[in-house]
């Protein structure tokens, strides 16, 4: 009989050690990452897939005398409740406040400059969180030591964006430990170097869950020339940078790649042209012209024959030229978003997030990660 139980008791470990050993084998889900503008107004939040997302980044709560705060705080309130509601048909979805952003900056280098503008600011962002039942902060400042869209700025910003992410994290482990739900801490970063430049990555990344690179904007429509502004690798003949060198940028500079989230642009950047020659590519303008997001590129200008799709294989980017009225839009489109989630996988990073979900409502793009990533 002994011996029996033992048997039996060796088989059970053999059998338990197994599933552990095929679980931990077994790959970890790709993070896809959402961005939703609150700041257009009521949000309509039963046309998100959210069965295609792992989390929504609220966009955005502002900066104002060193608290994080609803701008405006009927419509942020109702689209944080509304949001909630998601989680019954996605309940692993996670939903998250992106504070900041490229027009509310302004006031991060003052709340973050002292201990107690720190420990202030960390205490009313969480304050959200808590208040919303919400899964954590993503903070997208635009951006420490530069000037941004006219932000207050410091040298000291290089320390202070760290000491204030230390003190988020601490503050959103305690609501962790006392609700018992893990709470993410994020940032949405600059891919070019002057964004590593003036902060300490190395140091910053300890206190993160996520860094969602904003590869995207490479070029916008203050460029002279015209190129690819979310570009996955180089073109010969560009000076713009790409998503590639991006990452390994932010692997060298300290960042696990297992952290790294690779950002798509829902939109495109557009240009009138001055000159017509190598299909618009590269080519000196004049001035700008809408791009818009990516349902409307693909429904209204890809249906127009004046106006032609081209893929730069170099780049692993598309774009559209119309020789007709001289203008050249640059996009991601489902093949370059396919090759983005090519990428993700075969570098192990985290996944992807994209700027921004109403972009697309019909959600051409996010159908592709989802396939691609599942």
């Amino acid at each position: 009989m002994r011996t029996y139980l033992f048997l039996l008791f060796l088989i059970c470990v053999i059998i338990t050690s197994f599933v552990i050993r095929s679980k931990s084998f077994l790959p970890k889900q790709k993070v896809v990452i959402g961005y939703a503008g609150g700041f257009r107004g009521p949000m309509n939040v039963d046309s998100i897939q959210a069965e295609k997302l792992t989390h929504i980044n609220y966009a955005f709560v502002d900066v104002k005398d060193n608290r994080a705060y609803l701008h405006n705080p009927i419509v942020d309130s109702t689209n944080l409740k509304n949001l909630g509601r998601l989680r019954q048909r996605n309940p692993s979805l996670k939903l998250i406040i992106s504070i900041g952003g490229w027009s509310w900056s302004g006031n991060f280098s003052d709340a973050v400059l002292s201990d107690t503008a720190r420990k202030a600011f960390a205490a009313s962002a969480v304050d959200i969180v808590k208040k919303f039942e919400l899964d954590g902060v993503d903070i997208d400042w635009e951006y420490p030591g530069l000037i941004g869209a006219g932000n207050i700025y410091r040298p000291e910003d290089k320390e202070n964006f760290t000491a204030s992410l230390k003190e988020l994290r601490a503050d959103l482990d305690i609501l962790a430990r006392m609700t018992g739900k893990p709470k993410l801490l994020t940032i949405a970063a600059g891919a070019d170097t002057s964004f590593l430049s003036h902060t300490n990555m190395r140091e910053a990344q300890k206190y993160l869950d996520y860094v969602n690179l904003m590869t995207y904007d490479f070029k916008d429509e203050g460029d002279p020339i015209a190129g690819h502004h979310t570009n996955l690798f180089a073109n010969p003949k560009g000076k713009e940078t790409y998503t590639d060198l991006s990452v390994k940028n932010f692997i060298k500079a300290g960042v696990p790649k297992n952290k790294l989230v690779v950002g798509c642009g829902f939109y495109g950047r557009g240009w009138k042209l001055k000159s017509l020659e190598g299909k618009g590519l590269y080519q000196p303008a004049s001035g700008n012209t809408h791009g818009g997001g990516y349902t409307r590129i693909k429904d209204s200008i890809l249906s127009n024959p004046a106006y032609q799709r081209f893929w730069d294989d170099d780049a692993k980017a598309p774009y559209i030229f119309s020789a007709r009225d001289s203008i050249f839009i640059t996009f991601d489109d489902e093949q370059s978003i396919e090759e983005k989630c090519h990428y993700v996988e075969k570098n192990q990073l985290a996944g992807l997030m994209f700027w921004e979900y109403y972009e697309d409502p019909k959600c051409y793009l996010l159908n592709v990660i989802d396939r691609e990533l599942k």
